[in-house]
């Protein structure tokens, strides 16, 4: 099931009612996806450093239980929050890791953003910097596994106020860049960039699970 969030969402609410559906959930209990544009938050994973949140000013800061180091979320960005039975499928996390970045890399591809890769040793989907340079991050990656099933999942840079990610170093890089689809030329919206990242996601699960 593929459902929208109310926007703009407060990140906590509804980390907690992902816990909350990960905890109750059993055998039989269907995998969702769910969307949202979050209200200006910053998040810090559980190994999250407090030094790479340079200049936060009034933007929240929630320490919540995903991987990772610390991001942005806010109107503009498409998150994609996948709650998906690991265990049932047979998948590990590795595997997992990849088609949550095949998926971004597809929906770019179909939205007409060129280059979208993946970079060794980053997870997260990336582009070439329209500035020149290196390449510059679009989509972050950030997932919990608890006994086998999978919860947060993906944001993409839609259409948004970057500046929020020059207050950290994002995802515990200094000097990384972050764009979005915008600053790559690419104007749709956050609903069908939405609607067509939880679609190539739930293809490439269901693909999946079909071959075991």
């Amino acid at each position: 099931m593929i459902k929208w969030l109310a926007r703009p969402a407060e990140y906590l609410p509804v980390w907690q009612e992902m816990q909350a559906y990960t905890s109750l959930r059993d055998a039989d209990t269907p995998d969702e996806i769910w969307l949202c544009e979050h209200s200006p938050v910053y998040t810090l994973g559980q190994a999250g450093l407090p030094q790479h949140v340079l200049n936060p000013g009034n933007i929240p800061i929630v320490h919540c239980d995903r991987g990772g180091q610390v991001t942005y979320h806010g109107p503009g960005q498409v998150m994609a929050y996948a709650l998906f039975d690991l265990r049932r499928a047979g998948m590990y996390v590795k595997e997992y890791v990849a088609l949550l970045e095949s998926a971004v890399i597809d929906t770019l591809a179909e939205m007409g953003v060129d280059g979208a890769c993946r970079k060794p040793g980053a997870p997260g989907v990336y582009v070439p910097d329209p500035a020149g340079g290196e390449l510059a991050k679009i989509a972050a990656l950030g997932i919990k596994i608890r006994n086998g099933r999978a919860y947060h999942g993906v944001s993409l840079n839609v259409e948004m106020d970057l500046a929020p990610f020059l207050g950290i170093n994002p995802c515990g890089y200094e000097g990384l860049r972050t764009v979005d689809m915008t600053a790559c030329g690419v104007r749709r919206t956050p609903t069908e960039t939405g609607d067509a990242l939880a679609h190539n996601l739930a293809q490439a699960w269901d693909r999946r699970r079909n071959t075991n």
